[in-house]
């Protein structure tokens, strides 16, 4: 008789609900400062509180409301903890040691509080006074042959203010080299979405869900990734209007969910749809998928009916003859094939798009990151515009973005390739002349590295070293700079990845009271939707030696630059001054500061949702792409045999980005282990292998470079043939550092060609990889 394994544990319930309680419950023990964090809880997106550290999901302003959902319980409780990472820490423990423990055991260690340079000589990271660093770094910088051979990192996390001075140093010091999280995730949504509808961000705002009759959501799952939009689509449903999910994996945080909230369903255990269509297209196919409902309104037209919005189309678009022709041209065999769904599913989602006169699109990574991203970003919004369904209530396009200010940071000119007008506005604002070349994003920052090229890295926030594809590539690259500053509220991977140079500066985290010359301070951050609203610490900081990151930016700045283009030190000694540069130089923040005291912040605004079509024809493009020949890279498709499968990477529920809080898995069944891949039970048996067996995973792709992750379990999964997933970041090795998206460079972690072979690994390793 098999024994059971434990690490499988087939979860039946709803999302939410006593399990989401349970787990709240579990971290906030964890921190070690549980009574004092249930407090740090009720400020979370509160008027008089701080901007949830989690995801950039929306709400309604109701200061009425407990505004924190389980993931966003367990990011506060995680960066709230009592533990320290000191010098006393590093004193006890060298980087090599630190190097053979699992990322989870690195983060759980506690907030970093002392600024600490490394020492090759000892293998240990000594204290350095903020001083002495700042001016060793400054050193560093300034003793290059060209400002581009420096790039800056910045993590979706830093705040409007911090993002901005950050630019303006960078710019001022002499490069637009900067690579940002963006460019791992949503880079697609924002070119697609520029070259369309003429701005690179989502054309919806959160009251709109209250208005639409039917929410199409491609490629992501909230339940894991933001959970407060399952609260969003429950009342969606609750209200008649239609939700149909198109997601690779079965996944119950998708399908039903009970409100923590809740008592009476809480107390009957009872719980709510969050869809009334679930479809599970093969990897890469939400393209076809679309392609397909399209060709299927194009058939109802040619029949007779009237399903297209002629006026809408004629009045706000342009190609959109070229684009019917090539959806006509396109065979039904191709579209059946590469989306992986029936006629009967296809058909079923066309009756609801003709039935509803207001529509949204939402999506996240399970559309971004793929070689044809901008390709099928386009063709939603197509399938948008051929009723109407930009620029009206209850309607319109939504990228679901991760990091909590990503696309603040963006605003805030966080981007490689900055438009004129953004730099003509610092050089008139601030007297000085910004570079106008294109900088690097992240995958050409990587080979520049590699290359010997970008000698100086400085990240503001995250954990670059685990976070981008190609892991040990990534290293190396890393590890060939002369100077590599991490600026970070815990310990990382990222830390142990040395350079000759090499500095951790601890930095407050959205949680922690800010105070400038005695006064506390409020940062500020953008949504998805656009909304603009400000954030204020109210956990007293474990250090005085844990600085913010205005604060930390400025003394670099001052360092590098003296004085030049601003007083940097005064400058973040009122963040109010911040603001009132921002209001002068960057469109929609004129009254800034006075805006902000209205309930909920303020709306940015969208000029895609007032029907301004910022293109070159003035209009709607409509592209016409074909559908690919395949999805993956052509330096893939020549290893593919019989046995090769395609991998996404993907988030446990116990994770956020590179952020591991636990070993659990609770909605897709699995225990105490992250070394797992979900795999159609069809494939297994095909292949060869049996549930639960420990396999090696190996990437397919045409150099010399051996890829591959080690010591996995096969968990058998609602998942479609010839597709698996696992989690990242322990399959990033396996992504390559040339499989990028068209247009976007953004890496293909969500196509990925592998083949498994049998591990010898023992489960001693595996429990050390845990």
């Amino acid at each position: 008789m098999t024994k059971k394994d434990d690490t499988l544990d087939p979860y039946k319930g709803p999302a939410g609900g006593w399990g989401a309680l349970q787990s709240t419950t579990k971290h906030l023990l964890q921190s070690n400062n549980a009574v004092r964090n249930i407090n740090t809880l009720l400020k979370t997106n509160q008027p008089q509180g701080f901007d949830c550290p989690g995801c950039a999901w929306g709400e309604k302003h109701d200061p009425s409301r407990i505004r924190f959902c389980e993931n966003g319980a367990k990011a506060v409780n995680w960066e709230a903890t009592s533990r320290k990472v000191d010098s006393e820490f590093f004193e006890k423990h060298s980087v090599s040691w630190l190097k053979e423990q699992s990322d989870y055991f690195l983060e759980y260690q506690g907030r970093l509080t002392e600024p600490m340079r490394y020492n090759p000589k000892t293998d240990h990271y000594e204290p350095i006074s903020w001083q002495e660093a700042s001016l060793q770094i400054a050193a560093k910088l300034k003793s290059l042959d060209s400002p581009n051979e420096a790039a800056f990192y910045t993590s979706g996390r830093a705040s409007n203010e911090a993002a901005f001075l950050y630019q303006l140093f960078v710019r001022a010091y002499g490069t637009n080299n900067f690579p940002d999280c963006s460019n791992m995730c949503h880079e697609a949504s924002g070119y697609a979405l520029t070259g369309s509808i003429g701005i690179g961000k989502g054309t919806t705002t959160i009251e709109d869900f209250e208005h639409a009759d039917a929410v199409f959501v491609f490629g992501q799952n909230p339940g894991t990734n933001h959970p407060r939009m399952l609260d969003t689509l429950r009342e969606v449903v609750e209200r008649g209007a239609q939700v149909l999910t198109f997601n690779t994996l079965r996944e119950r945080g998708l399908e039903r969910f009970q409100h923590p909230q809740n008592p009476v369903e809480m107390l009957t255990n009872g719980s709510k749809p969050l869809n009334t269509a679930y479809f599970t297209p093969k990897i890469g196919g939400d393209m076809a998928a679309v392609r397909g409902i399209v060709k299927l309104l194009l058939e109802k037209e040619d029949q007779g009916e009237s399903i297209l919005d002629w006026d809408f189309i004629n009045e706000h678009t342009s190609g959109i003859k070229e684009y019917l022709c090539q959806v006509r041209s396109t065979s039904w065999d191709v579209i059946l094939t590469q989306s992986g769904l029936s006629m009967d599913e296809l058909q079923h989602a066309a009756n609801v798009y003709c039935q509803s006169d207001k529509v949204i699109c939402t999506w996240a990574m399970g559309i971004t990151q793929h070689k044809h991203s901008v390709a099928t970003i386009h063709e939603i919004v197509n399938f948008l515009s051929l009723r109407g369904n930009i620029g009206k209530t209850g309607s319109g396009a939504c990228p679901v973005r991760g990091h909590s200010n990503v696309q603040g940071d963006r605003t805030m000119g966080i981007n490689e390739r900055p438009s004129d007008a953004f730099l003509d506005a610092m050089q008139r604002h601030f007297n000085f002349t910004p570079p106008r070349n294109h900088g690097l994003a992240v995958v050409p920052t990587i080979q520049a590295m590699l290359d010997g090229k970008i000698k100086a890295f400085v990240a503001l926030g995250g954990n670059f070293a685990v976070a981008t594809p190609d892991s040990e590539l990534t290293s190396k690259a890393l590890s060939n700079c002369d100077l590599n500053v991490q600026i970070s509220t815990k310990l990382n991977r990222s830390h142990l990845v040395t350079s000759p140079n090499s500095y951790i500066l601890p930095c407050l985290g959205r949680t922690d009271i800010d105070m400038q010359n005695g006064v506390p301070q409020k940062v500020t951050v953008e949504d998805s939707f656009s909304m603009v609203h400000s954030s204020g610490g109210v956990v007293t900081p474990l250090s005085e030696q844990q600085k913010s990151e205005p604060y930390i930016i400025a003394l670099l700045a001052d360092a590098v630059l003296g004085s030049h283009p601003i007083d940097w030190m005064k400058k973040v000694g009122n963040y109010d001054d911040i603001r009132n540069d921002i209001a002068q130089t960057i469109p929609g923040f004129s009254d800034f500061n006075e805006r902000l005291s209205a309930p909920g912040g303020f709306y940015l605004g969208n000029s895609a949702r007032e029907r301004q079509w910022n293109t070159p024809s003035n209009s709607i493009l409509i592209h016409s792409h074909a559908l690919p020949d395949h999805i993956l890279h052509d330096k893939t498709r020549s290893q593919i045999t019989d046995k090769t499968l395609i991998l996404q990477t993907l988030r446990s529920h116990d994770q956020y980005n590179t952020t591991i809080y636990g070993l659990n898995d609770r909605y897709r069944g699995v225990k105490g282990e992250r070394r797992v891949i979900f795999m159609n039970p069809a494939d297994i048996e095909r292949l060869g292998f049996r549930g639960e067996q420990r396999v090696d995973i190996t990437s397919l792709w045409d150099d010399d470079i051996a890829r591959t992750a080690k010591g996995f379990k096969l968990v058998p999964y609602d998942i479609p043939v010839g597709n698996i997933a696992a989690y990242y970041p322990e399959t990033n090795p396996l992504v390559p550092l040339e499989s990028v998206g068209d247009h976007s460079q953004t890496p293909t972690s969500k196509s990925i060609a592998v083949e498994l072979s049998e591990s010898e690994l023992d489960e001693s390793y595996i429990a050390h990889k845990n």
